[in-house]
């Protein structure tokens, strides 16, 4: 009675992880794109969904350890997408409703405390409403959303999949 490694699955999604974080430091560093609060938060969300990942694919669990990181990691999708899904909202705004745009978020982190500048953050301002660049007319946050909305419904399939009995 032997189940199938739960490595190639776990290694998989942290390629995607660090893949998709690799590309967004490329935007950033190669063609000039700063990222706002946002697409920050976006990075440390795949930052920690990667590290889950990576976790569980040195760790290679099976039974309810495998549902556990795959647990983990969906509530990482799941947060990943609400960010992103924020952000799409602000993109879709007409002008005259987009926040206006607020501090850095350096300098919020240096002056307001952590809950104030997660709370203003997510409230929005108008930096994170713009859109910089796009492929197939999908803007990055587009993307974001797609990519942890699919890694959620991966994790899900997986959680629920039954191994050769």
């Amino acid at each position: 009675m032997t189940m199938r490694s739960t490595r190639p699955f776990y290694g998989a999604i942290a390629l995607v992880a660090a893949a998709l974080l690799g590309f967004g430091y490329y935007l950033q560093f190669a063609k000039g794109l700063e990222p706002c609060p946002l697409c920050i938060f976006q990075r440390v969300t795949y930052i920690a969904l990667g590290l889950v990942a990576l976790g569980a694919c040195v760790h290679g669990p099976r039974g309810f350890g495998a549902r556990l990181y795959d647990g983990l990691i969906l509530i990482a999708a799941v947060t990943g997408s609400a960010i992103a899904g924020r952000q799409v909202w602000m993109q879709h705004l007409p002008p005259d409703q987009v926040p206006s745009c607020g501090p850095g978020l350096d300098y919020m982190l240096e002056v307001f405390p952590l809950t104030d500048v997660i709370r203003m953050a997510f409230t929005g301002s108008g930096e994170c409403a713009e859109v910089s660049w796009t492929f197939l007319s999908l803007s990055i946050a587009e993307w974001s959303l797609i990519c942890f909305v699919l890694i959620g419904l991966l994790c899900i399939v997986h959680m629920f999949r039954r191994g050769p009995a």
